[in-house]
């Protein structure tokens, strides 16, 4: 990084933040840059998220990802996140409907000098060469930048069958061209197989899964992000703080006493449940970076601080989440879409709609939600009327009441 954002030293954010703990910073530089041996700040110049190796692809990001939640009226975010070192920023031509990655052309716009600075990644629904070519042209216009560091296949379900040798000629023809600098894809089910494929396949650069404490403990998560890292592939973490997707307050019962004794336990050691969620996540070295939605100054002043100042959890620590992951289960939907939606005879897409619930219900956004159900079947509603989900509900590995869920989704469309 450029080393210029002065003002912001480790000292100063951690008194304003009120981050208890903190550690060493590890500054970063550009990532671009940083193989050149350039001196790192010492711990009064300027402050900077630290930043890992983005697998083998030669290239350094930030630990701490801007994710795409951002309009043009949130140039200050923007700015802040910039100067602060979170400069793996994290789009798609979905995001508010194209205005996130109009927001990043603006910025730009504003300030030219920052864009060789920034590891810039967007996405494309599209799994055909035309429609990558196309999304992608849209997508740098909207940006004004003629090139991406990272672009994404979006919500890949099944690697093995969407990873065509005509995408890979596509983005090695992108490569050639300089519009991009790396291929990958993001996926939000079947995440462990699709890892798994692409550690086989070779030409993959990067991947966006959802991880987070709930997951990472389950072995078949493990082999596949030990996997990935064997085979080069850079690890972006994203669905971290594994919200509710399934009502759980609502079908369940209401807070638990481990939530209570999981928040006051991490409160007394200066940190929140929240900032916890991601330091579970950034003890894992082969995880590069974390996604984050953060739509304010609030969140990422928090989300930094956890970044930079924040020692490793404590085996006790570690315990408080797993304790609260297993007592909490049946509101997380884990992705295993193969489970259920073989039990409904694909019929009705019970992953994807345990997304559109966490959008909507948990995070109160209808944004991203109604984005998901223009995917959905037309006659979406009428399917989940007329199917019996008792053998899903059986073979869910988290006991989801998914019967319950999704007559609130049926609700919703009504």
């Amino acid at each position: 990084m450029d080393g210029k954002n002065r003002g912001h030293t480790r000292r100063d954010f951690m008194k304003k933040v009120g981050f208890a703990g903190a550690g060493a910073v590890g500054a970063s530089m550009s990532f671009w840059d940083r193989a050149a041996g350039k001196e790192r700040p010492t711990e009064e110049a300027p402050l900077f998220v630290p930043t890992r190796p983005f697998g083998r692809t030669g290239v350094d990001v930030s630990i701490l990802s801007l994710g795409g939640v951002l309009g043009t009226s949130e140039m200050i975010v923007f700015r802040q996140a910039f100067q602060l070192g979170v400069r793996y920023w994290d789009t798609a031509d979905s995001y508010r409907w194209g205005n996130n990655e109009k927001a990043i052309g603006k910025y730009f716009e504003r300030f030219p000098d920052d864009r060789r600075n920034i590891f810039l990644v967007t996405k494309s629904g599209s799994a055909h060469p035309d429609g990558l070519g196309k999304d992608l042209a849209d997508s740098l216009r909207r940006m004004n930048t003629p090139y991406v560091d990272m672009y994404f296949i979006h919500s890949v379900s099944d690697a093995q069958r969407e990873l065509t040798p005509e995408i890979k000629a596509w983005a090695e023809k992108a490569k050639k061209e300089g519009k991009i600098r790396l291929f990958g894809f993001s996926a939000h089910k079947n995440m462990e197989e699709s890892m798994l494929t692409a550690a086989k396949l070779g030409w993959i650069d990067g991947l966006m899964v959802s991880y987070n404490y709930r997951l990472m403990t389950q072995d078949k998560m493990k082999r596949a992000v030990d996997a990935c890292a064997k085979a080069g592939i850079g690890l972006t973490a994203m669905k971290t703080q594994a919200a509710f997707s399934a009502n759980f307050y609502a079908s369940i019962g209401s807070s638990t006493d481990e939530s209570l004794e999981m928040t006051e336990g991490f409160m007394k050691k200066g940190f929140t449940a929240e900032q916890a969620k991601l330091m579970a996540v950034w003890d894992n070295p082969d995880i590069a970076s974390i996604c984050s939605a953060m739509s304010n100054m609030t969140i990422l002043q928090a989300n930094v601080a956890a970044a930079i100042g924040g020692q490793p959890l404590s085996s006790g620590d570690r315990r408080r989440l797993e304790r609260y992951a297993a007592k909490t289960a049946p509101g997380y939907c884990a992705g295993c879409a193969d489970i259920c939606e073989s039990a409904v005879d694909h019929r009705v897409p019970v992953c994807d709609l345990m997304r559109y619930s966490m959008y909507r219900h948990s995070y109160g956004e209808r944004e991203p939600a109604e984005q998901l159900l223009g995917y959905f079947p037309a006659d979406l509603g009428r399917r989940i009327d007329e199917t019996d989900f008792s053998r899903a509900e059986r073979v869910c590995p988290q006991n989801i009441r998914i019967a319950q869920v999704m007559k609130t989704v049926g609700d919703d469309l009504a």
